[in-house]
């Protein structure tokens, strides 16, 4: 199920009009997605930052990054919402990191935009790491904002 998932969304961003023409930096922009992409199904674990061992919301995040452009952020949602920079709901573009308040806690959730209106992340403990709508009533009622991480200069 895993690679039919994983095929759906490539072929859904490859056909984007942003990744219509790929050149070096979009297709540096996009090697976060496929590494994300990677880690549907994967089960939730508090602390966990790796395939192997489960991930949590900014686990998934240090994993994605680092894998794709051997970046290393900050390893929580509270840090990691002080990289990049801030965009807007309506500017967010794939890659970019969501950050959501839950359990009354701003900024204790994290994932990554995907487009189309869709983000990864690893919701909580007992569930899988998962695709879902940032329109969803849930999560666009704790939305608190979002930042661009741009990759690193080669």
């Amino acid at each position: 199920m895993r690679p039919a998932i994983l095929f759906g969304l490539l072929t859904g961003l490859a056909a984007a009009p942003a990744a219509a023409t790929f050149d070096g930096a979009s297709d540096r922009r996009a090697a976060p997605l496929v590494h994300a992409l990677y880690a549907v199904g994967t089960l939730y674990k508090y602390g966990g930052d790796s395939p192997e061992t489960g991930f949590d919301c900014s686990g998934l995040v240090t994993h994605v990054f680092k894998k794709a452009w051997g970046v290393a952020l900050p390893r929580r949602a509270q840090e990691q919402k002080q990289v990049g920079r801030a965009v807007k709901l309506k500017e967010l573009e794939a890659g970019d990191l969501v950050f959501y308040n839950t359990r009354n806690k701003p900024y204790s959730h994290v994932g990554i935009y995907l487009g189309d209106g869709r983000f990864i992340h690893a919701p909580r403990q007992g569930a899988r790491v998962r695709i879902e709508s940032v329109y969803n009533p849930y999560w666009k009622a704790r939305f608190n904002g979002a930042r661009r991480v741009d990759p690193p200069v080669i």
